[in-house]
């Protein structure tokens, strides 16, 4: 039986919001409802070019009442600055203050934790904390954890490589189709509304070593995706839906298989 673990992730960075302006401020920008986000809630959410590809994700973490009003955003920590940046810039004459935080991430997992912002993704992600406190397993160990769930991460999606649908943040609870305008909308309802979803991205499966990064999925002789981050055994693909089915796939020349996850059926 599995048994609660914490690690630091010290990929991830926070940035504090406040001021009387913020939730109206991130709900024009980003893919999830924020007006309607509760003290302690935590919601996960992308940032997009205007075009619709993903630039960044994000969780937006409400302050507990008794913090007050205001959130911590968990970003990427090679991206905190250019974050900060493109937020500033967006932000005019809005009532909203941004600053870089010196809280850690932390996240909880392999089994239910009591407390802690509660991953919106998917239960068995656990817990997600912020603040100094300590944790005894590493960032490895949640990736690898992450990894086995068939739940993509920032390594898999890059900035401006691809839509966030192809990432499956319409599936892990990333993308409202229901609060409005946001930087991106109209490319990110256009796909679902029509179904042009071609690409997902899956876990897959070998013997052996992860082949490297941007390794060719082959379906015979046809290119069926590209394999993204993993390790032995195990990694991520973005890959084309119309050609995995039924298919023999090589990867690397060896034989891969699509572990499609329970929650992505």
């Amino acid at each position: 039986m599995s048994s609660l673990r914490t690690a630091h992730l010290a990929s991830r960075a926070v940035i504090a919001v406040s001021g009387p302006d913020w939730k109206s401020f991130l709900q024009g920008l980003l893919t999830q409802d924020v007006e309607t986000i509760q003290p302690g809630e935590l919601r996960f959410a992308g940032l997009l070019t205007p075009q619709g590809k993903l630039l960044y994700d994000l969780f937006v973490a409400a302050n507990p009442k008794e913090m007050g009003d205001g959130a911590l955003l968990d970003v990427a920590a090679e991206h905190r600055d250019a974050i900060l940046t493109r937020l500033t810039m967006y932000r005019l004459r809005a009532k909203v203050t941004l600053e870089a935080s010196d809280f850690k991430v932390i996240a909880a997992f392999g089994e239910p934790m009591a407390g802690g912002f509660a991953d919106p993704r998917l239960p068995a992600l656990g817990a997600r904390a912020y603040g100094h406190c300590e944790a005894e397993s590493t960032e490895a160990d949640y990736e690898a954890w992450r990894l086995s769930l068939g739940v993509p991460g920032p390594a898999d999606w890059g900035s401006e490589a691809h839509y966030p649908i192809e990432a499956d943040f319409d599936l892990l609870a990333g993308i409202d189709f229901k609060k409005g305008c946001f930087v991106g909308q109209e490319t990110t309802s256009r796909m679902k509304r029509r179904g042009t979803i071609k690409n997902r991205m899956l876990p897959i499966t070998f013997d052996g070593p992860a082949p490297a990064f941007g390794t060719e999925v082959l379906a015979g002789d046809l290119r069926a995706g590209e394999v993204l981050s993993g390790g032995d055994g195990r990694a991520m693909a973005i890959l084309r839906l119309d050609r995995i089915e039924g298919a023999a796939l090589t990867a690397d020349g060896r034989p891969v298989q699509v572990d499609r996850p329970t929650w992505l059926i």
